[in-house]
């Protein structure tokens, strides 16, 4: 119970520290609708030449836009997550402090990404969302029984999202400057996670491939949980094994990276 306390209480301070950003805030709402709408008038004149383009209609596709902008930052697909912090840390040596707390490293930054998480849902994310299936014509469930189901792979794709980046931040212990692989992975982030297209539209081989890649567990499969084009099990499955798989990985390389840690500048 304790260490169940200490963690809960790490996430509720990660929620209220990014709450205090309340101009940023703002401004990442503005932002959010501003290219929410950009990609709904594109996708709209797709959408138009080539209609039920990947199963989606014209409404499906509009909603799948909206989906994306309120995940954008919620799953830091594009970055701003806690990763950045802790490549910092790891490459001034503050990680060893973080090394001698009475604390799991990994969940330390897990239970500090999920307050993250929550606050830009609800501050950043649920706004354009809301402005989008209001402004536009959307597909939005009326079985509470779906809504249900939709929100249960929030939490699964917040740990695949956290789990990747984690990752990522690790390679800091090796790389010591992990900018490169920072912009790589938003740019993979980006393809193939769905933000730019839905992966349903994507052709053959690379469809297929793109669609079993840990990143559709963060926006592909819960909007196809949201339209109906999945079945919530089946989506769960994907996303947790992902999940587990990712970070027992990033508990490896935790293990190998932290046997012998050196500090920049002796």
């Amino acid at each position: 119970m304790g260490a169940g306390r200490l963690y809960a209480a790490v996430a509720a301070g990660g929620f209220r520290r990014y709450a205090t950003y309340r101009a940023a805030t703002l401004a990442g709402v503005f932002t959010n609708t501003v290219f929410g709408l950009i990609l709904v008038y594109t996708y709209l004149a797709l959408w138009d030449a080539r209609p039920h383009l990947g199963g989606y209609d014209r409404s499906q596709a509009v909603t799948f836009v909206w989906l994306g902008q309120a995940f954008l930052s919620t799953l830091a697909i594009g970055g701003g997550g806690v990763e950045d912090e802790l490549m910092e840390r790891i490459r001034t040596g503050d990680i060893a402090i973080d090394l001698y707390r009475p604390a799991d490293l990994q969940l330390w930054w897990l239970s500090a990404d999920l307050g993250r998480a929550l606050f830009q849902l609800a501050g950043r994310g649920v706004v354009p969302f809301l402005f989008g299936a209001l402004v536009f014509p959307a597909t939005l469930p009326a079985d509470p029984v779906t809504w249900l189901a939709f929100l249960g792979t929030l939490p699964l794709a917040m740990l695949v999202s956290f789990a990747i980046r984690y990752l990522v931040a690790l390679s800091a212990f090796w790389l010591l400057d992990g900018t490169g692989v920072t912009h790589m992975a938003w740019l993979a982030g980006f393809f193939c996670s769905g933000m730019l297209l839905p992966l349903n539209v994507f052709p053959g081989a690379l469809g297929e491939v793109v669609r079993v890649l840990p990143w559709s567990s963060m926006l592909q499969a819960p909007a196809d949980v949201l339209l109906g084009h999945a079945d919530p099990l089946g989506t769960y499955v994907f996303q947790g094994a992902w999940a587990v798989a990712l970070l027992a990985a990033g508990r490896l390389v935790q293990s190998l990276a932290t046997r012998r840690v050196v500090v920049q500048g002796g």
